[in-house]
């Protein structure tokens, strides 16, 4: 049976001719070693209890502080990947900028070229259109006869066409030559 001290306290014992009784005040003093054993079982097992919780939170703090540095660093190479990553992008962004003005710059020359091109080639035209035109007031205006004039267009007919001259083919060699 566990006291309170309140009972304890409280609690009467009977007087005997030479002061109290002895079986009372042994059975109080037994009751009362009883009560202290019981507190003094449930006092160790709380200390036990806040051992282990101290135990618990101390190896809570140090897997928070883990944690923590955990995030800290993910947050970190996170950051440093993006950045990494922007670089990256610029970087690719610059040179698709340098190749898009080589392009265009290469397709403005190209097409100068070919304005000049064609320019010449009409130009051509042009001078040959003349000479068709010239011969042909010619034609019309001179009293030619018609064997000369089919002379004059045997001559000025394109050369016939020889085969190419390699090393190979002395014979051919000897017809171009």
């Amino acid at each position: 049976m566990s006291m309170t001290p309140v009972e304890v306290r409280h609690q009467q014992l009977k007087r005997g001719l030479f002061g109290y009784r002895r079986r009372g005040v042994d059975d109080l003093m037994t009751d009362i070693a009883d009560s202290f054993e019981v507190v003094w079982r449930e006092r160790a097992d709380l200390v036990d209890r806040v051992e282990q919780l101290e135990t618990d939170l101390a190896r809570h703090v140090e897997l928070e502080g883990l944690l923590r540095s955990t995030l800290i660093s993910a947050e970190r190479a996170a950051q440093e990947q993006r950045d990494r990553a922007r670089r990256e992008a610029d970087t690719i962004l610059g040179e698709a900028h340098a190749e898009a003005r080589t392009v265009t710059r290469d397709s403005r020359s190209e097409k100068e070229r070919l304005d000049g091109e064609a320019r010449r080639v009409a130009a051509l035209l042009r001078s040959a259109l003349a000479v068709i035109e010239e011969t042909e007031h010619a034609e019309n205006t001179a009293d030619v006869p018609a064997a000369a004039t089919d002379e004059q267009a045997a001559a000025t007919a394109d050369p016939p066409m020889l085969p190419p001259v390699t090393g190979d083919r002395p014979e051919i060699r000897r017809i171009a030559g």
